[in-house]
């Protein structure tokens, strides 16, 4: 009758192991995985997307079973060695029992569940909804009373907020899963593009009006047409009088057609008739809505105005997909090196270059919540517009510019300073900059 008993109380242990394997493989499976397998047909991960629906009456069930299993064989076990043993059993059954379930019904699973949540979670998913359901009148009033005990302690249920956002947890994920070596960097970069989209506006991937390439549409047509056909752009915005004052947009394909037309005859085209309408868009826009209104309009090209109706520079579909995919060229494009690593270590840098494509070549974390460009940057940590051969040290980094034209950085040179070298500097009067 004894070795009965202590069959009972292997097998008491054998159900703790199993509802404590499913407890740490059913609160650390993905739920994105199951809902992915269940969309392609998987029982098992529909049963674990359902028990998620009810993730305490799921918990309630795990530690309910779990316990019943638990002090159930440690009874048992005590009046097993207590009729082997005498009194001195209890201490026995105290000892064996505590290796029992500790290496054996808690560790052991746990570490197996722990190494493979999601098919773990896939093998007991049945057995716990078979479960849930014969324990659910017990587990309805265990409920009631943990939620009036909650509520007596002034704990909100329902209340649990989480302290990123999904989009911040899906980076984070991305990330975690890259510095894994599960991900590689471009890919990383892409999915994170993506999801910057929402927190990007239009005048942080704009072309500046500077950079931007325009025609007086008054010239004559054949210097015009000249100036057309040595741009490596299809679609030339057009101005008179100012260069801010754009009158309209002409494409390449449309001037071709044009010149076949009149037989080759360029001297009397007028491109003011063939040149497409402006699309003025407000520089604040979210780059979001803005790629949701290229695809509505079915064009590739607008031009971007500050709140003052002034143009500020233009934007393409392009310079959107390219904050996802990274640089796009084409066998037209010329190639500006806006960012030179040196031999010594160092980064020499165009001071327009975007700080988000400086961030993504060199894998830095330069902040770009002041400013968008390199220059614009330094500017912002200076407080000045600083002359050629100043330095400043900040966000980990010393920059050293290079090139000053009137009011504008045009190159700088970029050195990562060690961590012990950044404190120092931190410790000493700080100054607007330094000259060598």
């Amino acid at each position: 009758m004894d070795w009965f008993t202590f069959s009972i109380v292997l097998g008491c242990l054998l159900v703790s192991a199993f509802f404590a394997a499913s407890e740490t493989a059913l609160t650390g499976a993905s739920r994105a995985s199951m809902l992915r397998l269940s969309k392609q047909g998987n029982g098992e991960a529909m049963v674990v997307s359902k028990l998620f629906d009810m993730r305490e009456r799921l918990i309630g069930a795990l530690l309910l079973g779990n316990n019943i299993a638990n002090i159930g064989a440690s009874a048992l076990a005590t009046g097993v060695f207590t009729a082997w043993f005498g009194e001195v059993g209890v201490l026995y059954a105290t000892a064996v029992m505590t290796v029992m379930v500790v290496v054996f019904a808690e560790v052991l699973p746990k570490t197996i569940a722990i190494n493979a949540p999601d098919r773990i979670s896939l093998l007991v998913a049945r057995p716990m909804r078979l479960t849930v359901f014969v324990l659910g009148p017990l587990l309805k009033i265990i409920e009631i009373i943990v939620l009036a005990l909650m509520k007596l302690l002034g704990i909100k249920v329902g209340a649990h907020q989480a302290i990123l956002s999904p989009t911040e947890r899906l980076r984070g994920a991305v990330d975690l899963l890259h510095h894994e070596g599960k991900v590689e960097k471009q890919d990383r970069d892409m999915f994170g593009g993506l999801l910057d989209l929402r927190e990007l506006q239009v005048s942080d991937v704009m072309v500046h009006r500077t950079e931007m390439t325009t025609i007086n549409a008054d010239l004559p047509a054949e210097e015009l047409i000249r100036e057309v056909l040595s741009s490596e752009y299809t679609r030339i915005p057009l101005w008179r009088e100012k260069p801010e004052n754009i009158v309209g947009v002409l494409h390449a394909k449309d001037l071709l057609r044009a010149i076949r037309a009149n037989e080759g005859e360029m001297s009397g085209i007028d491109v003011s008739t063939i040149a497409l309408p402006p699309w003025f868009v407000p520089e604040m826009r979210p780059v979001s809505e803005q790629l949701k209104a290229f695809r509505r309009r079915k064009t590739h090209f607008a031009l971007v105005v500050d709140e003052y109706g002034e143009v500020e520079g233009m934007v393409t579909l392009e310079d959107i997909l390219e904050e996802i995919v990274g640089d796009i060229s084409d066998e037209h494009d010329i190639v500006v090196a806006g960012v030179r690593a040196q031999p010594d270590g160092s980064v020499v840098v165009d001071g327009s270059v975007p700080i988000r494509d400086l961030n993504r070549a060199m894998d830095w974390h330069l902040p770009d919540e002041e400013a968008t460009t390199v220059a614009g940057l330094v500017i912002h940590e200076a407080r000045s517009i600083p002359e050629r051969g100043q330095s400043f040290t900040f966000h980990g980094f010393r920059f050293r510019v290079l090139r000053r034209e009137r009011n504008r950085i045009t190159a700088l040179r970029i050195v990562a300073v060690p961590r012990d070298a950044t404190d120092v500097e931190e410790k000493k009067p700080k100054r607007a900059g330094t000259a060598f």
